[in-house]
């Protein structure tokens, strides 16, 4: 994905040695022209191949019916990734959190974390205090990101509650992609059965400051459904680690509406299906909390957004072990954690 400023045509070059192909994205017969936005899915690709690309765009000074007319074309840089392979023996991550519009916590936290080579970074909700335009989330994320990693390293969105706030919040969707094209979904890298939840609001859908516009106990309702078909695939069953990630947490996180209805839904389908890890954010303290009598897996809670705060997670995880560690930003190891795939919990 990325922006233009004016109105143009993009495209993809791509190969694994040269960039002998070119991708475009159509629908119904139109390929994307004349947008701002551009969306292209590279398909056919190898599992675990290494990929070169680079992303073009030629304006458009004018659409007619029968005559176009181009201005210049723009070409980025050569970049390079590697194809996420579901059958590699080992993946690894990053996970930040709370942000909250402080893009210069970026850099400062990915710089605490020797020789970055992960294989994904998740942004575990509250990137923004709320959305307001455009350039915003070019300042505050896309630049920000793009000149770190996310060129070459891809990173997942997980909505927090401040995404859900201001005049651009209901146009947050046109700028991440995520699979399945939603903020809850499944997938397998590695060892790893991933699962990443949408938690919404922290206050009821009734209360004044949403007017009434949001539903968000219908919308976790819904996702408890999906959640209670998926711990049951064979995917999710056979794989060595099962992880969720989402924003706020289902204990420690006080009794506001949110935590509690997450708890109320979530919780025992967590248990019932026994993950091996849940990571959150939202409170803005950071701990390491153990399996006890109700929740039946370690929950592990980033910190943020302020200084002395701030927090990055590492993860690595192969068949059989998965390790965690937490890093305050002054580079202080404030929590880590080791599980064995060979023992799976069972209830207290």
């Amino acid at each position: 994905m990325w922006i233009t400023g004016k109105p143009c045509a993009g495209w993809v070059e791509y190969g694994e040695e040269k960039p002998t192909q070119k991708a475009v994205h159509a629908d119904l017969g139109l390929v994307d022209a004349y947008n701002l936005i551009n969306r292209i899915t590279l398909k056919g690709l190898t599992p675990g191949k290494k990929y070169g690309y680079r992303v073009s765009s030629r304006e458009i000074l004018a659409f007619e019916p029968y005559k176009m007319s181009w201005g210049d074309r723009q070409d980025s840089e050569w970049f390079y990734f590697t194809t996420p392979d579901p059958k590699a023996e080992k993946v690894s991550w990053i996970v930040l959190n709370d942000i909250h519009d402080r893009p210069a916590s970026f850099s400062h936290l990915l710089s605490l974390v020797n020789e970055f080579s992960q294989d994904m970074v998740f942004l575990n909700g509250d990137m923004f205090d709320f959305e307001t335009d455009q350039q915003q989330i070019i300042d505050h994320l896309l630049n920000p990101l793009g000149e770190l990693f996310s060129t070459t390293t891809p990173f997942l969105f997980t909505r927090g509650n401040h995404e859900n706030r201001g005049v651009f919040a209901r146009q947050h969707g046109l700028y991440f992609e995520n699979p399945d094209n939603r903020y809850y979904f499944s997938f397998r890298q590695g060892p790893v059965h991933f699962i990443v939840l949408d938690t919404g609001e922290d206050k009821e859908d009734s209360h004044e400051a949403y007017q009434g516009l949001v539903a968000f106990d219908v919308y976790r309702e819904e996702q408890a459904r999906w959640l209670a078909a998926e711990i049951e695939t064979t995917a999710y069953q056979q794989a060595p680690f099962r992880v969720v990630i989402m924003h706020i947490p289902t204990f420690e996180s006080g009794d506001w509406h949110g935590t509690m209805h997450c708890r109320e839904l979530f919780n025992p389908l967590f248990n019932k299906g026994k993950i091996d890890l849940l990571i959150c954010g939202h409170t803005h303290r950071y701990g390491i909390h153990p399996i006890n009598e109700e929740h039946h897996y370690p929950l592990v809670i980033g910190g943020g957004p302020l200084e002395t705060r701030r927090t990055v997670i590492t993860v690595t995880a192969d068949t059989n072990l998965l390790e965690l560690a937490m890093l305050r930003d002054d580079g202080v190891k404030v929590g880590e954690l080791k599980l064995n795939s060979q023992h799976r919990r069972k209830s207290p």
